[in-house]
């Protein structure tokens, strides 16, 4: 594009470069002089438009949530002593919002710098690209590029929202939720470590955390056994409704993260099983470490799995041991799903379902996209999407499995009740 956009100025120049020897006209020599100087003068201003220039950008974090803001700073230093009259600067991104370029000039031996905010509203892993320079001459002759500055992955978890009245339905399992006090005596449950205390006994003291921090560690025990949590987050492509942030796949993120916080914060071990492109199992564990896991495994997660519900609950409920809790969830409108649940009672694990209403969202994508209900094509998908939620509610109520209709557009707060 830029060698198109030159030449029309070529043939100008060759015409008039042929025409003022032909004629001998001094009118056309002072055209040609006069264009020689304004090409070279153009392609001089352009070669040193980068030459002594000093830039660098910083982002202000490399994990974030969704809801949170991204800071990007830049700076930009010329140490030349002739001007800058013409710079563009931008970071290529694949941010949903991309980062707003600037163009500016730069005095002699000064420096600017100032800061970009984009708000991060999806969740994901996204590429900051290299900072890119840009200047030319003002004729758009010439243009000259820089890149700066290495490129860096932002990864946006989910938003994990508060839930503080859900609760655990209660399992066979006695102590089926963590004291918030440590026990004094040594216990065979070992769940946190944290710095040494005078008084600590010798044999209290673990060992490879001690020498992993060069710091003396010692351990903290529980009276009793906290029940485990195992959540299988359905995103087969076929049973998924809505968009955006309302779709059943936002929503069953939002949920599975939301859960797995509050049971990590009761210092249960809390695994996960999703059903995305994948099928991925996470072995249940406790404490900052498995959050991270869970949180990094949701943030890259779609609703493109290929697997039933079905399947992944045959496969992974074998995984799970006494006195464990499953929950499920789901969009899913096929009450087959509904069947492997039944194993489940008599080997003393509890089961839950987050049941995402596929009625509820299919009705909401339609009212969002300002189409009428009454469509008769809308309405009959609406009635049979309404008449599966029945057999699903009927088959889970036939097995006496608790279950929570979770709606579109609603905090979790509001609909996750114990």
């Amino acid at each position: 594009m830029r060698y198109l956009r030159r030449l029309p100025f070529l043939v100008l120049g060759t015409i008039l470069v042929v025409a003022a020897f032909s004629t001998g006209y001094s009118f056309l020599f002072y055209l040609v002089y006069l264009g020689l100087l304004v090409v070279g003068g153009s392609y001089l201003v352009t070669r040193n438009g980068l030459a002594d220039l000093e830039a660098g950008y910083a982002v202000n974090q490399l994990q974030a949530h969704v809801g949170d803001q991204l800071r990007t700073t830049y700076t930009l230093r010329n140490t030349s002593r002739l001007p800058k009259l013409w710079l563009e600067v931008h970071n290529p991104s694949t941010l949903t919002v991309p980062l707003p370029g600037r163009a500016i000039s730069l005095g002699t031996r000064r420096e600017r710098s100032w800061v970009a905010r984009v708000p991060l509203v999806r969740r994901g892993h996204f590429r900051v690209d290299p900072l890119q320079i840009r200047t030319g001459d003002p004729f758009g002759f010439f243009e000259a590029n820089a890149s700066v500055g290495h490129g860096v992955t932002l990864i946006v978890f989910p938003r994990v929202e508060p839930i503080p009245r859900w609760r655990l339905r209660a399992v066979s399992l006695e102590g089926s939720r963590s004291t918030p006090v440590r026990a004094q005596q040594t216990t065979p449950l070992a769940t946190s470590i944290r710095p040494y205390a005078p008084g600590d006994a010798f044999n209290r003291i673990h060992w490879p955390s001690t020498a992993r921090t060069g710091a003396i560690q010692v351990k903290e025990f529980d009276l009793e056994q906290t029940a485990d949590v195992w959540l299988f987050v359905d995103l087969e492509r076929r049973v998924q409704r809505g968009t955006g942030d309302d779709s059943t796949v936002e929503v069953a993120v939002r949920v599975a993260a939301a859960i797995a916080e509050r049971a990590l914060a009761e210092n249960r071990s809390v695994g996960l099983t999703t059903t995305g492109a994948r099928l991925t199992h996470l072995s249940p564990d406790r404490g900052p470490r498995q959050r991270q896991k869970i949180l990094h495994l949701l943030a890259a997660v779609d609703g493109d799995g290929t697997t039933p519900l079905v399947e992944a609950l045959v496969a992974g409920l074998p995984l799970l041991r006494r006195g464990m809790s499953a929950l499920i969830v789901t969009p899913a409108a096929e009450p087959a799903w509904v069947r492997p649940l039944a194993t489940l009672r008599p080997r003393g694990i509890g089961t839950q379902v987050l049941y995402l209403d596929p009625h509820a969202f299919l009705r909401h994508e339609i009212v969002a996209d300002d189409r009428s209900i009454e469509e008769p094509e809308a309405a009959a998908e609406l009635a049979a999407l309404e008449q599966a939620s029945r057999q699903v509610h009927h088959a889970l109520a036939e097995f006496d499995v608790w279950t929570c209709a979770v709606p579109p557009a609603i905090a979790l707060g509001e609909v996750l009740v114990g």
